[in-house]
């Protein structure tokens, strides 16, 4: 059911700006990345068309006992991160267009078709929580430079709600549904990924020159699919297209850690190249943990505040920015645990920027991710790597190390 409501814009967006001066590119999306979220979005397109989709509109009940009445949902379709977004673009989503409430989800759908003089279409899903103001934009690509073209079907859990998770943990299943085909391939690769460099090394990372892949064979749609290897699969229709979707495998604790020999992998970024070289020769990598973590805070209360605090940063960067790596391996996974949740994050069709403001100041730091093409996923992101970050970034990590962080 569509409901075009006129001034309702306005009441989505907190900017002051007249209405036809809000873009895309101008809506700060920070609360995507907060650890205070209560609500977090989703857009999967389905292709239907040659320039026709079915929108899942997903929304992830993070509070408890989530109530619809106190979020406003709508959506819209722009043809750019400078188009002027009108109030007829959007589209009111209430109770009786939802296509399913879970337990977890809110799911929509809406059926979209982009006109053919149009070179460029962006999904954008807005909810507004009417109790503080509090707006959660989420944007996808329809079509772009950056999506070569959407596969007509979709992965699903077991209970028919889209699978919106960057990840699913080994041994779990999966349901297939779409159009077009009845069986689907699925190749798997057991790749490991090497930690980012820091933000001040700008010379080129090692690059991977062959990837071992391993096909899996056909499946049926419609029926569940395990996935029992810790690596990524990549689903397709038609093996001589470049379309697919992405499924990343984890292990069983996944996005928290389980291990004492990733915990030390995931000290890197507070580390010492000393530290920890001595950490990943030590036998007894508990033992060798826990003398790190004291000896580093000198009282072992805060060093257990600072264990917790940095963990869970490290699960937070697993749950928002794992693609075909690891959340927390990836560069904006790497920024996330460091300098925190930023205060504003803007996207243009060919990057993300994080603006981290000071507290005592009008001044800020930015970190820009590029985005590059990557026919895994679509949202590949890679630092945009500078020698001046360098004294924000020491300053961040003596902060870490002197346990007085507070995000």
């Amino acid at each position: 059911m569509r409901h075009i409501i006129p001034g309702l814009f306005l009441a989505l967006l907190t900017c002051t700006q007249a209405v036809g001066q809000v873009t895309l590119g101008e809506m700060n999306q920070n609360l995507r990345y907060s650890r205070y979220s209560r609500i977090s979005l989703k857009i999967i397109p389905l292709r239907t068309g040659e320039r026709a989709f079915r929108l899942q509109l997903i929304a992830d009940k993070i509070e408890e006992n989530l109530d619809f009445e106190n979020y406003l949902f709508s959506y819209a379709v722009v043809s750019g991160f400078q188009e002027e977004i009108s109030d007829d673009m959007i589209v009111a989503l209430d109770a009786e267009s939802l296509k399913k409430d879970s337990n977890r989800h809110f799911v929509f759908e809406e059926d979209v078709t982009v006109p053919a003089s149009q070179n460029a279409a962006y999904a954008v899903f807005i909810a507004k929580d009417t109790r503080q103001g509090d707006e959660y934009i989420y944007h996808v690509d329809l079509i772009s430079p950056f999506v070569s073209e959407h596969p007509e079907f979709g992965a699903y859990f077991g209970n028919d709600v889209p699978f919106d998770q960057p990840y699913l943990n080994v041994g779990e299943s999966l349901l297939f549904k779409g159009i077009g085909s009845i069986n689907l391939h699925h190749f798997y690769y057991p790749q490991e990924f090497p930690v980012p460099l820091p933000p001040m090394e700008t010379k080129p990372a090692p690059v991977q020159m062959e990837l071992e892949v391993d096909y899996k064979g056909e499946f049926l749609m419609n029926v569940p699919q395990p996935f029992n290897d810790k690596g990524y699969y990549f689903v397709q229709a038609d093996t001589a297209s470049s379309t697919g979707l992405l499924v990343k495998t984890v292990h069983k604790s996944f996005p928290r850690v389980s291990t004492w020999e990733e915990m030390v992998q995931m000290v890197t970024y507070i580390s010492t190249r000393r530290e920890h070289e001595t950490l990943l020769q030590a036998e007894n990598k508990k033992l060798a943990l826990d003398e790190y973590w004291i000896r580093m805070t000198k009282n072992e209360e805060k060093a257990k505040d600072l264990i917790r605090e940095y963990f869970r940063q490290v699960e937070f960067a697993n749950i928002l920015f794992t693609d075909f790596k690891e959340g927390w391996a990836t560069d904006r996974g790497m920024v996330y645990i460091i300098m925190g949740p930023p205060q504003e994050v803007f996207f243009q069709a060919d990057r993300e920027v994080w603006n981290y403001l000071s507290s005592n100041s009008n001044s800020k730091i930015s970190f820009t991710f590029a985005r590059i093409k990557n026919n895994l996923t679509p949202h590949y992101y890679t630092l945009n790597r500078s020698r001046a970050y360098q004294p924000e970034w020491f300053r961040n990590i003596t902060a870490w190390r002197n346990g007085i962080v507070a995000f």
